[in-house]
């Protein structure tokens, strides 16, 4: 046969040499775990092998480099684009394997060659796809955790699983703080440019009169102060993603160039004449109502429409509310190892005001009041009294019944006097979970929950203070 499939595992490899029997011996002797190697030592085989099957790893002899005028390894990248090429070379052959490694190939091996340094170098692929494919659980485990388990967050995800891997591009749109940057991130995390660059920018932040040159750059002598040719953020960027946060903040001579480019791929350095072409993929965010702006002129119609491809809502922080545990846990992580703490919990108290703030300032807010926590606490855990004080004082709990009965508020005494009598602490703590119990329409696994608890710790306090349902 012109060319022999072994037993299919997890990477797909590739083998074309014009030497037969050094292809058939490699072939005979290939024993790396976990691969599947595809072989030929005939050239007119070459292009329907590559067009057929998808690999992972290609090994290919300089005398294959170039057939019926095309160039192999271009027309590897241009199909396969993560693809990972080694040529052979026989030692009069170097400079050929030398040239090969500026057009995309990753080493050249010279020959003679032993099945041990083939294996080795597959093997060696093998261990980087998995770490990738570890990487991609992980994150998406992250991903799942910090969004939220809502039917809304769901539709999210399973919208973000399938614009990923495009080119489109996405408006995200939310409230301050809401973790739309977090939101483009995965974007191109999912996407066939992660490991190009990720380019974040507020455009808020940039003054009026150099955003075009940070954006778009500039060439030397265009304006005072331009003392030397200046690459732009959009060139920062080029072959992977620019997220441009705050976008309905962009002038309205900015926006036009934007356009500009969106339509054409390209885009002018402020001062220069000549285009360039670049490959980026444009994410933008605003927390503005863009149907608002463009009702009042200050936002154009035509780029709402080129940026609005795809559009993704993230609900604020207080309609996902399940996920306020998980990101306290994050970020505690986060800031325990800055900050030189260990903390292993939150206390029931500091666990409740948490979970039932309304956090206008969102996922952001959040995180500063972690880490204000975490500074502020002298033990291994976070208290309420290591909580702003004003989360202390005005906790926005979520409201209760409209007929709550009396005895359910709790119950927290100030005595006025030494004489008055204090409750027990058994008291106070049947009436805290009274109201947690009221407060959360006898949700048991949210009071549980919330009080960071579990169930079965719940379940054993009901019945010691002998509350029924």
């Amino acid at each position: 046969p012109r060319f022999i499939l072994l037993h299919s595992r997890n990477m797909n490899i590739f083998l074309a040499d014009p030497d037969s029997h050094f292809v058939k011996d490699i072939q005979r002797s290939w024993a790396l775990r976990g691969t599947v190697l595809t072989v030929t030592w005939e050239v007119s085989q070459l292009i329907p092998l590559l067009r057929k099957n998808t690999f992972d790893l290609v090994f290919i002899h300089t005398d294959f480099l170039v057939h019926n005028s095309l160039d192999i390894i271009s027309f590897i990248k241009e199909v396969h684009p993560k693809t990972s090429i080694i040529v052979l070379c026989n030692p009069e052959g170097i400079s050929l394997g030398t040239a090969a490694l500026s057009r995309g190939a990753e080493i050249y091996l010279v020959k003679p060659l032993n099945i041990e340094i083939l294996e080795d170098a597959a093997e060696k692929r093998l261990i980087h796809l998995q770490n990738n494919s570890n990487q991609r659980l992980m994150e998406d485990h992250v991903l799942d955790s910090l969004l939220g388990d809502t039917p809304e967050m769901r539709k999210i995800l399973k919208t973000l699983y399938k614009i990923s891997p495009t080119t489109s591009t996405v408006l995200i749109t939310g409230e301050s703080g809401t973790g739309k940057e977090f939101i483009a991130n995965v974007i191109h995390r999912l996407s066939q440019r992660a490991n190009e660059p990720f380019i974040a920018v507020n455009c808020g932040a940039i003054p009026e009169n150099i955003v075009e040159s940070e954006l778009f750059g500039s060439k030397k002598g265009s304006f005072t102060g331009a003392i030397a040719d200046k690459k732009g953020l959009f060139e920062a960027a080029n072959g992977g993603t620019l997220f441009l946060d705050e976008v309905g903040e962009l002038s309205p001579a900015t926006q036009v160039k934007l356009l500009r480019f969106l339509q054409t791929h390209e885009i002018r350095r402020v001062g220069e004449t000549a285009s360039r072409h670049l490959n980026i993929r444009v994410l933008a965010a605003t927390n503005r109502d863009l149907n608002l702006a463009l009702q009042n002129g200050t936002f154009r119609e035509d780029l709402y429409y080129r940026l609005n491809t795809f559009q993704i809502k993230v609900p604020p922080l207080r309609e996902r509310r399940a996920v306020i545990p998980r990101l306290i846990k994050y970020f505690s992580l986060k800031y325990q190892q800055d900050h030189g703490k260990v903390i292993k919990g939150v206390q029931p108290a500091a666990q409740l005001a948490l979970t039932s703030y309304d956090y206008p300032g969102n996922i952001r807010e959040l995180e500063n009041i972690v880490e204000h926590a975490i500074v502020m606490t002298d033990a291994d855990e976070i208290r309420l009294e290591d909580l702003p004080e004003a989360l202390q004082l005005k906790t926005n709990y979520l409201p209760p019944p409209k007929e709550t009965p009396a005895l359910l508020e709790p119950q927290i005494p100030a005595p006025a006097s030494h004489s008055e009598k204090l409750i027990t602490l058994d008291e106070l703590e049947k009436n805290y979970i009274l109201h947690a119990l009221a407060l959360l329409n006898n949700n048991k696994s949210e009071v549980a929950s919330r009080l960071g608890i579990s169930r079965a710790t719940l379940w054993r306090k009901l019945k010691d203070h002998k509350i029924e349902d």
